[in-house]
């Protein structure tokens, strides 16, 4: 699918990359944390996403300053800025009334907008996502100790050539990724943003505290959240749900931040927003996946692969043996 990037100038005169594709209804996918307009719509972690919402309507995606596309020098970053390039992005393209997905950081960026302007939203999604930053969370010495880690990760290794720092992160954002997917994260986190860049989003992500704005929220609500994913805790989903009225909640099988395309999660996620909107379920291949063909080739080769392995094994071992009974030969003709 074609994109056409296109730049706007943020109030404070941060220029702002964003990207508008597929047709129908406009949904809106606020700014979260590790983007890039055109890696992601090419990436094995992204592009199923980014496909799938595009799919039915017109999707608008965006850079957050300081990252992918959008200005990367930027004096400030704070969640106030966050909001108001959201704000900024929907009055360039002249949105009246959308459907606003957040995901992960996107979810509290996005539940403050709503909370600003009812109006124009028709619907709001939340995924993976939580309404507290670390320092709002229980235990507040234990997540000031993982904050600093974080910090302290990015600030030694997160431009460098080497994965091992970034690997860190990709392994708790999609720990169930192929060799491929985990290559790819690794590489998007060194793309995406600066050093620099990603140790104030950090800073500015623990401070996040939206919790008073859910009682507020007035558009219909769909929160969906992994159940075992590592980087936001599945009981942060269940506070969301739980303080937006009537909001629906659906739990997502798997560990992976970031649903990957083909696990069970990335069916059940596009068909629970099709009920919400009210749009008919999915009984084809999904965009972004692939399709049978594809993955009955890969598991081929994947099992060829595995035989290959065992060979190599067998003949080891037998190799091993033949060995083993020259050398007892040897020694009891000697």
């Amino acid at each position: 699918m074609d994109q056409h990037i296109q730049y706007c100038t943020a109030a404070d005169g941060t220029r702002l990359a964003y990207s508008v594709i597929g047709n129908g209804t406009p949904i809106v996918r606020a700014s979260h944390w590790l983007t890039h307009l055109q890696y992601d719509l090419n990436s094995p972690v992204w592009r199923h996403i980014v496909l799938g919402l595009a799919d039915r309507h017109k999707l608008v995606r965006y850079d957050g300053r300081g990252t992918g596309l959008s200005q990367r020098d930027v004096k400030d970053i704070s969640f106030e800025h966050w909001v108001s390039d959201l704000e900024r992005i929907v009055d360039e393209l002249a949105l009246e009334r959308f459907i606003l997905v957040g995901i992960s950081q996107g979810g509290p960026i996005s539940i403050a907008y709503e909370a600003r302007h009812p109006e124009r939203v028709s619907h709001l999604v939340i995924y993976g996502s939580y309404a507290r930053g670390f320092l709002h969370r229980d235990d507040f010495e234990k997540q000031q100790k993982f904050v600093e880690l974080n910090r302290t990760l990015i600030r030694e290794g997160w431009g460098s050539d080497q994965d091992a720092y970034r690997q860190w992160f990709t392994s708790q954002f999609i720990p169930g990724a192929t060799i491929e997917q985990v290559r790819w994260f690794n590489d998007l986190e060194r793309v995406s943003a600066t050093a620099d860049i990603m140790e104030r989003y950090i800073v500015e992500l623990s401070k996040i505290d939206v919790v008073d704005l859910l009682p507020k929220i007035k558009a219909p609500t769909l929160v969906l959240h992994c159940k075992d994913e590592m980087r936001v805790p599945f009981y942060l989903g269940q506070e969301i749900a739980a303080g937006i009225p009537h909001a629906k909640f659906v739990p997502l099988e798997g560990k992976n931040h970031i649903f990957l395309a083909n696990e069970p999660a990335h069916r059940v996620f596009f068909n629970a927003l099709a009920s919400f909107l009210g749009e008919r379920p999915y009984r084809r291949t999904l965009p972004g996946s692939a399709k049978f063909k594809d993955r009955l080739e890969n598991n081929v080769k994947a099992i060829e692969q595995n035989w290959i392995i065992k060979v190599i094994v067998i003949l080891a071992a037998i190799t091993g043996v033949i060995i083993f009974f020259e050398e007892v030969w040897r020694a009891f003709h000697h």
